[in-house]
């Protein structure tokens, strides 16, 4: 059984491969879906924890329909996923003397997601996870170490916005542009798809692969591929636009932040989606606590405006476009723009959309679902050509402005698997040195640092504007810095060693280490890290 799972910030999607309609479905788990005629079924992203210390949590819409998420409760967790291998975390709550991180809030999610698969499917075979375009490896990394514990034969990633341009079955030779703008990331991909006879050929473009063959790697006939031409992505979502909305309230109505004000934010937000004006009324006969809001489509619209939103909408494409550019790619050059995510239903974002294509391009008709379905593409002889999104450097001493810095080795860009290694040369720093340390890192953009953390039951977002690069060191621990050992022992003024730096075609980075002095290999091929 192939099953697909897009976990978002707001809403989890899951959809299984039926082997008679050969097309895909999206699934329904009782007690975790919504209940409701909604179509197509969602599973919230909600997580209340009965029971840290013995992983007792309830998931889903079962905590709405306890009502554990109006209780203000620091037990309740919602957004969890966009602190998860965060640059920095912030406040963290404690609970039965556990501190809980969003990372521990996410395996018990998925975790009971996965559980509930397998009872209901009787065994999975095959399961396919979606994962953010800007990613760094710790998340990847984090999801890997996640479904690696649990019962799944063969387990796959892809990223998000690709597995929306196959999930919405166009054309070969189209340039699609997938607009993903979910609950907690805003990610734009252009994707080329084409046809190409191969034989033996072996799927690339996902992290994690075990258990049986592919259908890809035995195919003889064509494959379907996804050729990835150009990423950009922004840390906002419909959870920033919500707590927006719950901030304007504050400063209009002198009212406080609780979960039941955001609770009522979101669905203000959702019914803005259809209709000019919003009305949302709470009382609690117990407690005799009562909110009546209101909100139009212009109000929120300047509430937008005055966030900064519209200018971080606009960075994204111009970053974007100016990749697409370097390979020759115009707006015009676009053939079709799909909508996926809860927020790309907003008025004002399709109006914005519609700046730079024309409306018969867009299409919005499956953005809850494209993702999930699409990804069960590469469980059906799908290859998917990508390329590394960051930049990868080695760490060295700046003696100007005495701190570390890093020099990039691999660009962000680089197609993969790599035609020839990059080379560089190294040598001893002191005397009688007996061994070579090198720290290897992700290197992110130079826009400062993303704090992520808990307000209450609220999740936070920061931005800290700094001029250095942030980086995610990928092997900066014992055991792992030292990648060659000098015998002899080396001397400063000379060239000692050459280090090839290889990425295959499975993301993992590889390195190789020749001795200049005795012409020894020292390293061969040795894994560093999987990169993202």
């Amino acid at each position: 059984m192939a099953i697909a799972i897009d976990f978002g910030t707001s809403n989890t999607v899951i959809t299984r491969w039926n082997s008679v309609t050969q097309q895909p479905e999206t699934l329904t788990l009782p007690g975790l879906s919504l209940q409701q005629s909604l179509n197509p079924p969602l599973i919230p992203s909600l997580v209340y924890v009965e029971a840290a210390s013995q992983n007792q949590v309830v998931v889903g819409q079962q905590v709405r329909d306890r009502g554990l998420d109006f209780q203000g409760d620091k037990r309740f967790f919602r957004g969890f996923k966009r602190g998860i291998g965060a640059d920095i975390q912030g406040f963290l709550p404690e609970l039965d003397g556990e501190i809980i991180t969003f990372e521990k809030v996410g395996n018990w999610f998925l975790s009971r997601i996965v559980e509930e698969l397998v009872l209901t499917e009787g065994g999975l075979d095959s399961l396919v996870l979606t994962v953010p375009v800007d990613s760094f490896e710790a998340y990847r990394h984090w999801l890997g170490n996640v479904l690696q514990t649990l019962p799944v034969e063969q387990v796959r990633m892809l990223d998000e916005p690709t597995a929306a341009a196959l999930g919405y079955g166009l054309t070969a030779q189209d340039n699609l542009l997938v607009i993903d703008f979910g609950g907690g990331t805003l990610d734009l991909s252009l994707v080329s798809l084409y046809q190409k006879a191969e034989t033996n050929n072996k799927p690339v473009g996902f992290l994690l692969k075990w258990g049986k063959k592919s259908l890809a790697e035995d195919s003889q006939q064509k494959v379907k591929t996804a050729r990835v031409l150009a990423k950009a992505g922004q840390n906002l979502g419909g959870t920033d636009i919500d707590n927006w909305i719950v901030d304007y309230f504050v400063k209009t109505q002198g009212l406080s932040v609780n979960s039941i004000i955001t609770r009522l934010a979101e669905r203000l937000k959702i019914q803005l989606s259809s209709q000019q004006q919003a009305s949302e009324v709470y009382f609690n006969d117990q407690t005799f606590e009562s909110y009546e809001l209101d909100l139009n489509r212009q109000t929120l619209e300047n509430i937008l405006k005055d966030n900064g939103f519209f200018e971080k909408l606009h960075e994204a494409m111009m970053t974007l476009l100016q990749q697409a550019r370097r390979q020759s790619i115009d707006l015009d050059d676009i053939n079709a723009v799909l909508l996926v995510g809860g927020s790309v239903q907003l008025p004002a974002v399709q109006t914005w959309i519609q700046q730079y294509f024309e409306p018969e391009k867009i299409r919005c008709e499956r953005p809850f679902e494209a993702i999930a379905q699409g990804a069960l593409q590469i469980t059906q002889g799908l290859e998917i050509k990508d390329y590394l999104y960051h930049s990868y450097g080695v760490r060295y001493w700046d003696r100007r402005h005495q701190r570390h810095s890093w020099q990039p080795i691999i660009k962000a860009g680089q197609a993969y698997p790599m035609s020839k290694p990059v080379e560089i040369i190294l040598g001893a720093s002191q005397e009688n040195q007996p061994s070579v340390e090198l720290i290897i890192g992700e290197l992110g953009a130079e826009t400062g640092a993303t704090e992520v953390y808990f307000d209450g039951d609220r999740l936070v977002t920061r931005k800290l504007q700094s001029s250095t690069t942030t980086v995610k060191p990928l092997n900066d621990h014992q055991g792992a810095r030292n990648i060659a050992q000098l015998t002899p022992p080396g001397f400063p003024g000379s060239d000692r060693i050459k280090v090839m730096f290889q990425v295959d075609e499975q993301r993992f980075l590889r390195i190789t280490v020749e001795d200049l002095l005795t012409n020894n290999t020292l390293v061969d091929n040795q894994l560093v890290a999987q990169l993202s």
